[in-house]
């Protein structure tokens, strides 16, 4: 289910949920501007893979103001792997970056005996 969703989005749900148990899905949604539709479905998966769970959620609609969510042991060793798999990409674009910065200040100093600032 969560396969095909951006591992940068769910691992900002997580942390909202992390940071602010009682955050509300429309709050989310603003913070990360995302729609509140996505923001549901989000979170609906994360329920379903067991990452985060739905406490004191009541029935009766006024009661909904105590409801809040609790990021699972599991939810932690999710944010945990995102977290890698982020580090890793970033990484990755960075060195690459490096790379072409460096090639492109070879080229620079091979046609001209102007300095790159770096």
């Amino acid at each position: 289910m969560l396969e095909h969703i951006s591992h940068e989005e769910l691992f900002a749900i997580i942390n909202e949920v992390e940071r602010d148990p009682r955050v509300t899905q429309r709050a989310i949604s603003e913070h990360l501007g995302i729609s509140l539709g996505k923001t549901n479905y989000l979170l609906k998966a994360l329920t379903h893979k067991g990452c985060i769970r739905l406490c004191g959620f009541a029935r009766h609609p006024k009661k909904m103001v105590n409801a809040h969510y609790a990021l699972t042991k599991k939810g932690l060793e999710e944010k945990m792997r995102l977290m890698s798999h982020f580090l890793k990409v970033k990484e990755s674009e960075y060195n690459r970056l490096k790379k072409e910065w460096e090639t492109l200040a070879e080229k620079r100093a091979k046609s001209s005996a102007v300095p790159i600032r770096q």
